[in-house]
This record gives structure tokens, C-alpha cells and sequence, in this order.
């Protein structure tokens, strides 16, 4: 095909015209292969109603630019958590971009989830490339009540009857840091003495408090950004390489210390990260052994196992904690409720014990109530490893479902905020009832009925560690104060809320900056 015309028209004439002729070429093939790519998307997801737009929103760019009329961006999954599906009419819809990106199903509906994400070995459904015991539990709950008296002796809590709080995840952060520092990595600190990784040459560099802080709120930047570009000449991306250097440094150190104590015969230490550094150092050791190939993981694999633990299960526990308080502050009675169950269970002098947690249902169901609000676990990927089919139900009040073809390749997002907001679960979704979950503690609806810790063969292994961390601190924190807004000069508390309960995602779901006041309950 030429296109000389359009140079002949313009009056271009040589070198001038055979680059402007090889454009044009270049912008006619792009578009047809946006065209393409465009229908490809339809047919991958069966040409199911749904979004149509520039960019995938977990993808980059799409996920790194803000949410607006033209990209859905990463905050879609919480803006438009009421409307999304209604619009559409049903539980699932597609999204299918035209410049980059992977066409989707998005999916709130559990009937969906269960098929792509529970189906076990020999499942269809995999992750895509691009997302990818009773003792213990007793030391997370001692260790957390631990935390809270070294906290209230610190901080010289005691001496006041009113504390004005800012931001309280400067508190929930800390104490999440501090319990999972010793239940995770056997790494005993103060509260007035955090984790800090050490430099080769011996000296201190961030806390681990600090780098977990940064990592948090720049992970999808790291993620998506080129090495090359981490290393800029600007403040915030040296920050920001600077903290993922220190967690890396300080996760190297601690895996080297085991393997020494390991090799030394020492006594093992019965920490999660001790653990999994002990299996993995045997498998090597019984593959060597009968000259089997060596599948063992590497120190970068251990690294990126022990982040999930640590990063995941701090960022997590901290967000919902800081959640349940910011909720609990605008409902009194049913704080009230909360308190009335601990001081039955507990009374008002001896410490709550692991051995309360089954009675203290209330507590667990604030936890719950708060996650599913919340859900740090905001979206689960799957893509089909061969041609296959989803049964997706219809909507509400319609019998029966569709059948959807679904090629290899394909992908289905399933929308954790979209199923915790989900009427066809949940009545009154947009409320806060921790009764939805009262009599969950003792666990006979826990697996079926709680999601937000994600479902099936893959849930949530951090699950039980989080719930009986959470429960102790909110159980002793509840009994000794009670809790209210901290409201801006001339703010209401509906405006309160409306400022304060708005969530962005960036690796996990998380709450803004909740301000809160504490008041101390008179002892009864």
C-alpha cells in the first residue's frame, strides 16, 4: 500500500517523505493491532457486558495513574464498590483494555471464586506471572499483651484519663511490627527500642518501622518501575530504594544467623521464619543425598516467602486494627456491647487468656466486620492453564446460570471488596454489624462464611496468626478505654466519617489515617 498521497499532498518530498510515509505506516498497524488486541479481549471474555477502557487497572500504566472517567485504576474495586455490578446487572462483568492489559472477568460472586481459585493441583487456574499450630498461636497472644503493657509504660499511657491520637496506625503499625518481629523471626524488642537492620560496616540504618512504612506506601512503584529507573537523583525514589535495601539486608542477616545456628546444632528456635529455613536446609541436605535435582529454595526465595510473612502480615493486622477502632468510635453501643462481653469473660483485674479466645466471640466479630469493610486482600488472579468453561450464576431471583467459555489464557479477577459489599452475602452491606460474625470464634461457619482472608487450598496461612493477635489486643485495649472520634475544629462526626472511612488500594486495601481519642473506663 502507498501512502505517498499524504506526502504529495503536504508537499514533502524525499528523505522528508519516506519518514512521514513509514508514520503514517506505523500509526495505521498500531491501531488495527489495537483494534485486534480489542477484540480479542471481547471474545476471551465471551463478550460478557462490562468496562471498556485505555489501560488493564492492575496493570501498568493503568495501575500507577489515578482512577478517572477514562482509566478504572487500581481504586476502582473500592470507588465503585456499590455500583460496579448493579450497573451491569450481575455479579461478574468483563474488563477489556484497548491499548494495554489483559482482558478480565472481574468477580464478586463466591460460586466463581470457588472455581478459580479452590480447585486445588489440578485446577485449570493458576496465578499469573505478573501477580505472583496451637503453641504458636498461644505465643502471638502473650506476646501481643506483652506489647500492650510495654506500650502503656512507654508512652506513659497510664498517667492520663484523655489521649488525643492523630493517626492511630502509628500505634496499630508498631504493635503489629513488634508481634510479628518475635513470633515470626524469635527477634525480641521493646517498645521503645523497634528493629533495625545493621549495614556491613556495623552502624544502624532505618528502622524496620520505617522501612516497612515506605515499602507499604511505594510497593506498586518499586514493582512496576525498571531497576534503572529506582536510581534517579530524586528524594522520594532514594527513600524508597533505601527501604527496600534495609528489609532485603535485614532478611539476608537473619537467614544467615539460622543457618549458623543450624549448622551449629544450637537449640532451634520455634519462630515461623526458624522454621521454614530448618525444612528448606533438610530437603536440600535429603536431595543431595539420594542425587535428586535440587529444588530447594534460594536465599532470594526464602527472602520473598518472608516478606509475604512479615510485610502482608504486619501491613494487614495493622490496617484492620486501625479500622476496627476508627468504626468502633462512631458506634457506642455496640461498644458498649463489646466491653460488657469482655468484663464478663475477663473481669476487671486479670489479663485476658488464650484460653478466653471462644468465649470473646464479640471481639472476633469487630476483627471480622472490620475486614470485610476492609479487605487488605483486595483481589485474587487467576488465568486458565487450558481451554475451559466458568459457571457463572445469574443474577439475584433469576434461576440458573451461564456458562462461560474461557479460552487458555484468560484471566478472572475476583473482587474481594466487590463480594464483602455484596448484598447477595452480606444485607445492608454498607453497615457495620459485627453481629453478622458473633459465634464465629469458635469456628463451625469461619471457613465458608469469611473470606477476606481469601478462600480455598490457598487462603490465608498468616489467618489464625492475625485473628488471635488482633483479639487479644482489642480485648485488653477495649477493657481499659473507650474510644472516640478526634474531630477537626467545627467537624461533625458525619463529616468525620465521610473524611476518615475512604480506602486506596496499593499492594493491600488500607484506610486512611484514622484520628481517634481515648478515654480511660473507671475500674469497676
Amino acid at each position: 500500500m502507498s501512502l505517498s498521497p499524504i506526502s504529495t499532498f503536504l508537499g514533502i518530498n524525499g528523505t522528508g517523505k519516506l519518514w512521514l510515509d513509514v508514520a503514517v505506516a506505523g500509526v495505521v498497524i498500531f491501531i488495527v493491532s489495537r483494534v485486534l488486541k480489542y477484540f480479542d479481549g471481547l471474545r476471551s471474555v465471551s463478550y460478557i457486558p462490562g468496562i471498556r477502557c485505555a489501560f488493564d487497572p492492575l496493570d501498568f500504566p493503568g495501575g500507577a495513574l489515578p482512577s478517572t472517567w477514562w482509566n478504572p485504576g487500581t481504586d476502582l474495586i473500592w470507588l465503585k464498590r456499590f455500583e460496579l455490578y448493579r450497573m451491569y446487572g450481575s455479579d461478574t462483568v468483563s474488563i477489556v483494555p484497548f491499548l494495554s492489559g489483559h482482558a478480565q472477568l472481574f468477580s464478586a460472586n463466591l460460586d466463581v471464586a470457588r472455581q478459580v481459585v479452590a480447585g486445588g493441583l489440578k485446577s485449570a487456574w493458576i496465578k499469573p506471572e505478573r501477580v505472583s499450630r496451637g503453641l504458636m498461636y498461644k505465643m502471638v497472644w502473650q506476646k501481643t499483651l506483652a506489647t500492650y503493657h510495654d506500650w502503656m509504660i512507654a508512652e506513659e499511657w497510664g498517667e492520663k484519663d484523655v489521649i488525643d491520637v492523630p493517626r492511630v496506625q502509628q500505634y496499630t503499625f508498631k504493635l503489629a511490627l513488634l508481634v510479628i518481629a518475635a513470633c515470626g523471626f524469635g527477634i525480641s524488642y521493646s517498645w521503645s527500642e523497634p528493629p533495625t537492620s545493621k549495614r556491613p560496616d556495623g552502624t544502624e540504618a532505618m528502622s524496620m518501622q520505617e522501612a516497612l512504612r515506605v515499602v507499604s506506601e511505594t510497593i506498586t512503584i518499586a514493582t512496576l518501575l525498571p531497576k534503572w529507573a529506582r536510581k534517579l537523583p530524586f528524594k522520594e525514589l532514594q527513600r524508597m530504594q533505601t527501604a527496600h535495601e534495609e528489609l532485603e539486608t535485614f532478611m539476608l542477616s537473619q537467614i544467615e544467623e539460622r543457618k549458623t545456628e543450624l549448622r551449629g546444632q544450637l537449640s532451634p528456635r520455634d519462630d515461623v521464619f526458624s522454621l521454614l529455613i530448618r525444612a528448606n536446609e533438610e530437603d536440600s541436605d535429603a536431595q543431595l543425598e539420594h542425587d535428586k535435582r535440587h529444588s530447594t529454595l534460594s536465599d532470594q526465595e526464602l527472602i520473598a516467602n518472608v516478606f509475604v510473612l512479615l510485610f502482608a502480615g504486619h501491613e494487614t493486622t495493622a490496617h484492620t486494627l486501625a479500622a476496627a477502632l476508627g468504626l468502633l468510635s462512631l458506634h457506642p453501643e455496640i461498644q458498649e456491647e463489646v466491653f460488657d462481653q469482655i468484663i464478663s469473660v475477663v473481669g476487671c483485674e486479670r489479663d485476658p487468656a488464650f484460653e478466653d479466645y471462644d468465649k470473646l466471640d464479640k471481639v472476633v466479630g469487630v476483627f471480622y466486620e472490620a475486614l470485610r469493610l476492609f479487605p487488605s486482600g483486595a483481589v485474587m488472579i487467576r488465568e486458565a492453564t487450558e481451554d475451559t468453561v466458568l459457571h457463572v450464576p445469574n443474577p439475584p431471583g433469576i434461576e440458573g446460570e451461564q456458562v462461560v467459555a474461557m479460552p487458555r489464557g484468560a484471566q478472572v479477577t475476583i473482587d474481594m471488596v466487590g463480594v464483602q459489599y455484596n448484598p447477595r452475602y452480606f444485607p445492608s452491606p454498607e453497615k457495620f454489624q459485627p453481629s453478622r460474625w458473633y459465634g464465629a470464634a469458635k469456628g463451625a461457619q469461619e471457613a465458608e462464611a469469611f473470606t477476606a482472608f481469601s478462600i480455598g487450598p490457598r487462603a490465608c496461612i498468616g489467618r489464625k496468626f492475625a485473628i488471635t493477635e488482633a483479639v487479644c489486643f482489642l480485648t485488653v485495649l477495649l477493657r481499659d478505654w473507650k474510644v472516640e472520634p478526634l474531630l477537626n475544629e467545627g467537624e461533625s462526626v458525619e463529616e468525620w466519617k465521610e473524611r476518615v472511612l475512604q480506602a486506596s488500594l496499593i499492594f493491600t486495601l488500607s484506610i486512611r489515617a484514622v484520628p481517634v481519642k481515648f478515654i480511660r473506663r473507671p475500674r469497676l
